[in-house]
């Protein structure tokens, strides 16, 4: 019974056409995913929705008559773990890739699929030089820096913050993402930038950077980096009793944030994809309805949904022309569109960035919940 709601999201795929090319034995696809590292969390999202898709796609009959075999490997959350899992998967013969999170993890991954033939579909991968190389086979569910630091110029403006601070953490994601909102925040007039320097990842103490930040009063911080950070980032600010509004990019939309500030992560805002449970389309509500039923709880974020769209448009490319890389990322770049994915319409532009607004507002409110600000 508790497989029944997603069964709705099935209808939602094309019947098979006659002339559907066979397959030869279980379609691999491979998943690139931080199962371990500080992203785990992520990666077993990551793992758990696309693990349910596949098997929820096989008992409906599988991509033209044959299985799917969802091939994992973990990148630990790091480049040259993700260089090593890249490999493994190359050795294990995928024609296609879903992942990863993050954009380093992702760009150390690029070139291995890249010279291997292989199709990847990054999920969670915002860095605009990512598919500024001009990989033909490389896509991204995503959306890229450049449109969040465009959402994150105008929501600076709609707060009315004239005096802000940028904090980065020196990572491909977060210096991108930092060095074009403060392009966009000074060729728009919207604010001063009186203070732009980067954090070491993986610290547990940044009073030092806090105290130097305090000392220049800011109106409000605008952090570029991860959840991680974010969450630790809040904590020690309450407990220096110093506050200040403080705004954070996509890779902050995680529950972990709240888990590590704690109550000191009340108002803080962040600019993201729409929530899973804020997605109103028939196949989220019935992949959600579906995924919790299974594991008793929704998504940690909007990562793993996201993840799930690429293995759906994969699934659904390899339906239409089989199993060659090539006729696969011809049929992503050229001829899909507007495909009904858990996130809402699906298309590809030359680039591999998936076209469309997808960036939203939202603050944390006083129970830890992520809510949309209109």
């Amino acid at each position: 019974m508790k497989k029944l709601p997603f069964l709705a999201l099935l209808t939602l795929l094309p019947f098979l056409a006659s002339a559907a090319p066979s397959l030869a034995g279980p379609v691999k696809i491979g998943l690139l995913a931080p199962l371990t590292g500080p992203f785990a969390s992520e990666g077993q999202d990551m793992k758990n929705l696309v693990s349910l898709l596949a098997e929820e796609l096989n008992r409906a009959g599988g991509v033209n008559g044959s299985p799917v075999e969802v091939v994992v490997e973990d990148d630990g959350s790091a480049p040259r773990s993700a260089a090593n899992a890249a490999n493994r998967l190359v050795a294990r013969g995928v024609p296609v890739v879903v992942g990863t999170y993050g954009s380093a993890v992702t760009e150390a991954s690029q070139e291995i699929f890249a010279e291997a033939g292989i199709v990847q579909i990054a999920t969670g991968s915002t860095a605009i030089r990512l598919t500024a190389k001009g990989l033909e086979r490389f896509f991204r569910t995503c959306p890229r820096d450049d449109e969040q630091g465009r959402v994150a110029a105008e929501t600076i403006a709609r707060l009315g913050f004239r005096n802000i601070a940028i904090l980065h953490d020196n990572s491909v994601y977060a210096k991108g993402l930092a060095e074009e909102s403060r392009e966009r925040i000074r060729r728009k007039g919207v604010a001063n930038v009186i203070f732009y320097d980067a954090l070491q990842p993986n610290e547990r103490d940044y009073s030092a950077i806090l105290t130097k930040l305090k000392g220049i009063g800011p109106e409000a911080i605008l952090f570029t980096g991860y959840y991680t950070e974010a969450g630790l980032l809040l904590r020690q600010m309450a407990e220096m009793r110093w506050s200040v509004p403080m705004i954070g990019g996509d890779a902050t939309n995680n529950v972990g944030l709240v888990e590590i500030a704690g109550k000191a992560a009340t108002g803080y805002r962040f600019i993201s994809p729409a929530l899973p449970a804020d997605i109103d389309t028939p196949a989220a509500r019935a992949f959600l309805a579906a995924y919790q039923a299974e594991y008793k709880t929704l998504p940690g974020s909007i990562w793993p949904v996201l993840a799930g769209d690429a293995f759906n448009v994969l699934v659904e490319a390899i339906k239409a022309r089989g199993t060659d890389p090539g006729a696969i990322a011809g049929y992503l770049h050229k001829e899909l569109r507007d495909f009904e994915g858990l996130t809402g319409k699906i298309s590809f532009d030359y680039s591999g960035d998936r076209v469309g607004d997808l960036y939203r507002l939202y603050e944390v409110d006083a129970e830890g919940r992520f809510v949309l600000v209109p």
